[in-house]
């Protein structure tokens, strides 16, 4: 498993420790693929949740959606879910001629102590899909066990993937642990998204969830490109020190995962393409370059290990300032991708 991050150096696309190239290329097995559970949160596992427990109705989550070309376009062909997850159908108003987006929502008031959730995306050949969710997804308080996701992405030769739901809210002695991995073909893409806010901000609560892990896994069949994890508890260590997220409370990742565009005739590097998207991270309003900015907002970008892509990670005081400045580098990500900027927002 790889080393063990915190979202530190973003300005400067991560520090030593923080380097993916120290874990990217090796051969896999299950455990790796899969991610294993986090250590700090084996504790929790066994824990008994008061009333409804692990496993009940409503507390076991499944979300399987698969997009496929289909009449010379791409065509949600199979959504099945299960509470708290819902489907309404799709929108077609992706600036693609053949992409397709769906929105994810959710009945519940968020993932609560005991929640198990499993997500399924897979891409066809030649289909280009964004998933996103309806609204922030919000962890609750927890006194025992603890809330986890597992997100299995697949994206088959040609297509494109884009899976970025909207901000994870961390209330109060929340626990959450969530598990990515992303499988591409030869020839596929994906751009991968999140935005971490530690609390309840305008009500004054910061820092006071308890634990939060995520882990990322970048593979091509057998082989691991890139692993990423993040993990932070405020009684261990200071998420406000320096070092971690210093004077900033929101934290967000973007993963451009495109292993065969470094190369290809007509494309730029991946270290040209990093400062691309570094440049409009930074110029989007709010970012570093916004001089009448109130919510300023520090990014940083640089290339994956294994020729894989490229990492934006951009650190901010309010949930929008970091949104919109990732918002700029995935949209100009996905006109160098595909050609197409990314889908205007449909949530308000």
């Amino acid at each position: 498993m790889a080393a063990e991050t915190t979202p530190e150096d973003a300005a400067d696309g991560g520090g030593p420790d923080d380097d993916p190239s120290n874990r990217g290329g090796q051969e896999t097995d299950d455990s790796t693929r899969d991610g294993a559970l986090h250590p700090a949160f084996e504790r929790y596992e066994g824990e008994v949740v008061p009333s409804v427990g692990v496993g009940a109705p409503g507390k076991t989550g499944e979300l399987d959606l698969s997009f496929a070309i289909a009449d010379g376009t791409t065509r949600l062909v199979r959504d099945y879910a299960r509470v708290p997850f819902h489907v309404s159908g799709t929108l077609g108003h992706d600036p693609h001629p053949t992409g397709e987006t769906v929105y994810v929502q959710s009945p519940s008031g968020g993932i609560a102590q005991g929640d198990r959730h499993d997500v399924a995306v897979r891409v066809r050949e030649g289909a280009v899909a964004h998933v996103s969710t309806s609204s922030s997804t919000k962890v609750l308080s927890m006194d025992q066990n603890y809330g986890g996701v597992d997100i299995d992405l697949h994206v088959e030769a040609g297509g494109h993937l884009e899976y970025v739901p909207e901000p994870l809210i961390l209330h109060a002695d929340a626990r959450y642990c969530q598990r990515l991995a992303v499988e591409l073909a030869p020839g596929a893409s994906a751009i991968v998204g999140d935005v971490v806010v530690p609390g309840r901000l305008a009500r004054g609560e910061r820092f006071a969830f308890d634990r939060f892990a995520a882990s990322l896994r970048a593979l091509r069949g057998d082989r691991l490109l890139v692993a990423d994890d993040a993990h932070l508890c405020p009684a261990e260590r200071d998420p406000s020190a320096p070092g971690v997220l210093d004077e900033y409370d929101v934290y967000g990742t973007l993963y451009v995962l495109a292993p065969d565009l470094d190369g290809d005739a007509g494309r730029p590097t991946l270290s040209a393409f990093a400062d691309a998207l570094h440049a409009a991270a930074v110029e989007a309003p709010g970012g570093e370059s916004d001089d009448d900015a109130t919510d300023t907002v520090a990014a940083g970008a640089t290339a994956l290990p294994n020729d894989a892509g490229v990492l934006v990670r951009a650190l901010g005081d309010r949930a929008d300032g970091v949104t919109r400045s990732l918002r700029a580098a995935w949209s100009t990500a996905r006109t160098e991708l595909i050609g197409a900027e990314a889908p205007p927002r449909r949530k308000n």
